[in-house]
């Protein structure tokens, strides 16, 4: 079986095998940047939801801290949905070297942020989630400081991803991020978090409340990581949203309001992430489809010129980052 060439019988194989269910021939491709993810029914009706985790992304120890972390919020009451015992016993499936789990079907509607209260129910949400992460560590995934994951993310894209010629035009920024920001980072709780918590990955199941979804970037990290993602403008200029999403989240966790400072430099801290992570699958089909441009030297001078922009954002807004009430 080829990852990049599932077909629908290794498909129906694997999970009837993985979970000892018989399915019918439905197979709904779902969207997913790096993975594949597909809807499934059983005989009985029942809608599951594949996961085939693509090879070298995570280690089979990187996926069960995801895993696990999702049980613990489940067993918190946290609405998330979490990954399906499976007929070996537990979470994580193996066909052909392919690592593969297997959730319940949960239906929703992106939550669309509109009014006051919303905030305060994410913060809400985000504080009980960091109850159960809290609980225990996740040894196995990443590390989210400047001097370890964006450290360890540069230097994988200088050895063996950028061209000779804008290595070094790319470093400089990156370089003076960490130089920077790293000592910010310095005695900042580091918990288990979701570490994508953006409005695309909480769901609106109207009557039942909000719904978590998309652990697969899971982090040990400081908390406010899952709160700037949610922003809609720079923290500066979000200062309304965050105070109620600190009103809603401070009534279940405290929240260290000096770590606000650390969101413009995660920011940037990402953009170095997500070219990392995109790199990793540059050679697939769909990926070249969806990012035509990658990898040629119009590209990778945007990346340079958009990082030290951030970088300039990072030393100059300091100062408006509202730390204190």
């Amino acid at each position: 079986m080829s990852f990049e060439t599932l077909t629908p019988d290794a498909i129906l194989t694997a999970v009837e095998r993985a979970t000892g269910k018989r399915l019918t021939s439905l197979i709904l491709p779902l969207p997913s940047y790096i993975n594949r993810v597909y809807e499934l029914m059983t005989v009985e009706k029942e809608r599951l939801i594949a996961k085939f985790y693509r090879p070298g992304r995570w280690t089979r120890e990187a996926i069960l801290d995801e895993h696990r972390f999702v049980l613990d919020c489940q067993a918190a009451e946290v609405p998330v949905v979490a990954p399906m015992e499976l007929a070996s016993g537990g979470t994580l499936a193996e066909c052909d070297g392919i690592l593969l789990a297997l959730y319940p079907r949960r239906a929703g509607r992106r939550l669309d942020i509109g009014e006051q209260t919303d905030w305060e129910r994410l913060g809400a949400l985000v504080s009980r989630m960091h109850l159960a992460g809290q609980k225990q560590p996740a040894s196995a995934r990443v590390t989210l400081d400047p001097r370890l994951s964006t450290a360890a993310d540069l230097e994988y894209l200088c050895s063996t991803v950028i061209p000779e010629r804008f290595r070094e035009k790319y470093r400089a920024p990156v370089q003076r991020l960490i130089d920077m920001a790293g000592p910010w980072f310095e005695g900042v709780e580091r918990i288990r978090i979701h570490g994508d918590c953006h409005a695309g990955n909480v769901l609106d199941r109207l009557d039942e409340g909000l719904l978590l979804i998309d652990f697969d970037d899971m982090a040990m990290g400081p908390p406010v990581q899952d709160l700037w993602l949610l922003l809609p403008e720079r923290a500066p200029k979000a200062r309304a949203e965050i105070e109620r999403f600190l009103e809603g989240y401070t009534q279940f966790r405290e929240f260290d309001r000096t770590t606000l400072r650390c969101i413009e430099p995660l920011r940037a801290m990402r953009m170095v992430y997500f070219v990392a992570w995109r790199s990793r699958q540059a050679g697939d089909f769909l990926f070249r489809r969806t990012y035509p441009e990658w990898g040629s030297d119009s590209f990778w001078q945007r990346e340079t010129n958009e990082l030290w922009e951030q970088v300039g954002v990072v030393e100059e807004g300091l100062e408006d980052i509202p730390v204190v009430r």
